[in-house]
């Protein structure tokens, strides 16, 4: 998009035989054509200013708009003013859409200036840097009221029409590649632009429920600890170029999580064209914040495609765990369950398990057998190995 205005720029530039510069609404700079003439007067102060600093001080905002430039629809002759630091007379080009103003492209004046049919074809060029402008501002409008609907929307016609709704609003975009983010918990803003996220087309803010206490074995497991309280999540609709280039989504994840705070991870749902799986791509992003909470080693960043094991016990009801290892997720038992943890993620293998652990193996025998006194499962069964894994598992969610 920036090249798209530079070319507008040197265009214009190119047309009138002077450099062009082009602000935003807001005298913010965009572009700026190359200056290379040996008249030094060129680079008055008012240019120099907006091209190092990349914006107008009050002053000369305050005398250029007094001209009426916010309404104008063509050339504004604006002579110079000393005392507001407006060293040159100027044309100003308003740029416009649909009858909005979204900008101004800037000429410094001379006598005789351009003519009445150079002026014409500059406009006209205003007009195109307009739609672009005008593009670029749809494409960063807060969307979050849009997206949330499709988030929580069940499956039927208010699904259908929030979807429709959204895909109004993001206008050709919304038939594109996308990867649907979430970061979780979010503690800032309720929903950041999307300007200042790179890719992102859409954001909002909902509740979120992350894992329910402490990991097995970690500091601290062992004392009585209440769940989070109520957290929010931040949901971002991220446009890919290619289905085998997340990157986009990565580093819209990694951008927001930096502002979210250490306890904040991300999880990035399979990348979809069009809009119609939006619901799924949530529960698929959703899910894989919440095993990167679970299972520091896969976070802090979590792709859904990447999540093995825990792509299916994501999807399990969380109804608390089976009566079967109740027990054993006792607070006094968490070096237990966190041994049968270790013994079963090493494929049953004691030498490798009693090495993690710092263990002898004679002691990880015992703990083994006290753990099947617990639970009442065989460990030598692959079906109670099976449930006992997928338990210890779930329990971190």
């Amino acid at each position: 998009m920036k090249g798209d205005y530079q070319e507008l720029v040197d265009e214009i530039s190119a047309l009138l035989g002077t450099p062009a510069t082009l602000e935003n609404r807001d005298f913010g700079l965009i572009a700026f054509g190359a200056h290379d003439s040996d008249d030094d007067s060129a680079m008055d102060p008012v240019r120099t200013r907006s091209i190092l600093t990349r914006k107008s001080t009050p002053a000369v905002r305050a005398w250029f708009e007094g001209f009426g430039i916010t309404r104008a629809t063509g050339p504004v002759r604006i002579p110079a003013a000393p005392d507001a630091g407006v060293y040159r007379d100027r044309i100003c080009l308003p740029v416009r859409h649909r009858g909005v103003v979204l900008g101004y492209v800037w000429l410094l004046d001379a006598d005789p200036g351009p003519s009445h049919e150079r002026l014409t074809a500059a406009m006209e060029v205003a007009a195109r840097i307009g739609e672009l402008l005008a593009d670029e501002e749809r494409a960063g409008a807060d969307l979050s009221r849009e997206l949330r609907a499709v988030l929580t929307a069940e499956r039927g016609w208010q699904y259908d029409m929030a979807v429709a709704a959204l895909r109004t609003a993001l206008g050709p975009d919304a038939d594109g590649l996308h990867a649907l983010v979430c970061v979780a918990p979010w503690t800032g803003e309720d929903s950041p632009s999307p300007r200042t996220v790179p890719g992102a087309a859409a954001l909002c803010t909902l509740p979120w429920r992350g894992p329910g206490g402490p990991h097995l074995g970690a500091p601290g497991a062992d004392e009585a600890a209440p769940g989070p309280g109520p957290q929010r999540s931040l949901a971002v609709l991220v446009r890919l170029r290619s289905a085998d280039n997340p990157s986009p989504a990565d580093t819209a994840a990694g951008r927001l999580r930096g502002t979210a705070g250490p306890a904040a991870v991300a999880g990035i749902a399979a990348p979809r064209r069009g809009l119609g799986e939006l619901d799924l791509c949530w529960r698929e992003a959703s899910a894989a914040a919440r095993a990167a909470h679970a299972q520091p080693r896969l976070g802090p960043l979590a792709h859904w495609s990447e999540l093995g094991a825990y792509r299916l016990l994501t999807a399990l009801p969380q109804a608390g765990p089976d009566p079967a290892v109740r027990a054993l997720l006792a607070p006094a038992h968490t070096e237990l369950a966190r041994t049968a943890e270790v013994f079963l993620d090493h494929a049953g293998q004691a030498g490798r398990t009693a090495a993690a652990l710092g263990i002898h193996r004679q002691t990880l025998y015992y703990r083994l057998s006290r753990v099947e006194q617990l639970t009442g499962l065989e460990l030598d069964s692959g079906e109670d190995r099976l449930l006992l894994h997928m338990a210890l598992k779930a329990a971190r969610l």
